[in-house]
């Protein structure tokens, strides 16, 4: 689609943003029962989760040190996929764990593309 090709630096932003406030609603969710409570109680593993879904969620949502948030990010969803959802079955579709599979592989992108427009990795960048 011809119409749509000047505007791949502002896709890739607002997936980026986009990923970034969803992976961070996980933790707001694990810490703050915000918007709907978590249904189990926390564990240090999970207390470690959610502190990473905050943290790199909102500088992957800014794009501030973007690459290591990101990996950091893929990282924790890849490890979090073999804990939660992996021991309940080798397909994602049927263990429950397509989202956090979603979560790895785009960080992962994220992380070996950096944070590009409308970030402060960016800003930083020019301003050097």
């Amino acid at each position: 689609m011809k119409f749509l090709d000047g505007f791949t630096e502002q896709a890739y932003a607002l997936l980026r943003i986009v990923a970034g406030l969803l992976f961070l609603a996980h933790g707001v969710q694990k810490f703050l029962n915000f918007p709907v409570a978590f249904p189990m109680p926390l564990n240090p593993l999970l207390q470690a989760a959610g502190a990473i879904e905050i943290v790199a969620g909102g500088l992957i949502v800014i794009g501030l040190f973007t690459r290591p948030a990101a990996f950091i990010a893929s990282g924790m969803s890849a490890v979090g996929y073999w804990i939660a959802h992996g021991s309940q079955g080798p397909f994602p579709i049927a263990n429950g764990g397509e989202t956090i599979v979603l979560y790895c592989f785009l960080f992962l992108f994220v992380a070996t593309r950096g944070a590009g427009i409308w970030s402060l990795d960016a800003a930083t960048r020019k301003s050097a």
